[in-house]
């Protein structure tokens, strides 16, 4: 079911990548000050623990799951900027951008669409709950962003592969990776190797 909370989630996700993405391609975002801001979110993330910090802890009220603010709060928006640091370190400042596009909008539509009017059950996504109307939605999602900054068949191919990814439980030592790190990862790799290649 899809709350008020969880919308609002994803709302501020897409939010967040697209300012994320905005500075990046701005050059005002680099990487020292995206991994600076990573130390500063864990730091939050450990003393909300223990008191209340005005920010933080406003976002966390509003928008947080209720299994992450006692295990790891701020999860989510943490693992979204090392997701981007790496596509950052990783790939050419296009290929970067296009991933932070597929993992902004696309992880996010692929949510809302799928919770809201999803009724197909997606096929690898084994005995999860994430149905295939999200994965077609947060593809086109994804590809849309990204086509501003790569050509269409990149943008279409890395958009499909990372929500095809996205779908699948990835396990390390029996806990499964984030999303955040797995789609831009998975959409720059899939990029980078199309044009290396010249497959397209």
């Amino acid at each position: 079911m899809l709350t008020k909370q969880e919308t609002g989630r994803q709302l501020l996700h897409v939010g967040i990548g697209l300012l994320t993405g905005l500075f990046i391609y701005l050059d005002i975002l680099t990487p020292l000050a995206l991994f600076l801001l990573i130390i500063v979110g864990l730091l939050a993330s450990l003393l909300s623990k223990r008191i209340r910090l005005p920010l933080f802890s406003f976002f966390l009220d509003h928008f947080e799951r209720e299994e992450q603010k006692k295990a790891f709060p701020g999860k989510g928006v943490i693992f979204f900027f090392i997701g981007v640091l790496f596509a950052m370190k990783l790939f050419s400042k296009d290929i970067a951008l296009a991933a932070i596009m597929i993992l902004t909008l696309g992880d996010s539509v692929s949510h809302l669409v799928g919770e809201r009017f999803g009724q197909i059950k997606n096929i690898f996504n084994g005995d999860g709950k994430k149905l295939l109307e999200g994965t077609l939605a947060g593809t086109m999602a994804g590809f849309l962003g990204a086509v501003l900054f790569v050509p269409a068949p990149e943008a279409l191919l890395g958009s499909f592969s990372a929500m095809l990814v996205e779908v699948v439980k990835i396990d390390l030592n029996e806990n499964t990776v984030d999303d955040n790190l797995v789609v831009p990862l998975v959409a720059g790799a899939v990029i980078f190797l199309l044009r290396k290649y010249s497959f397209l």
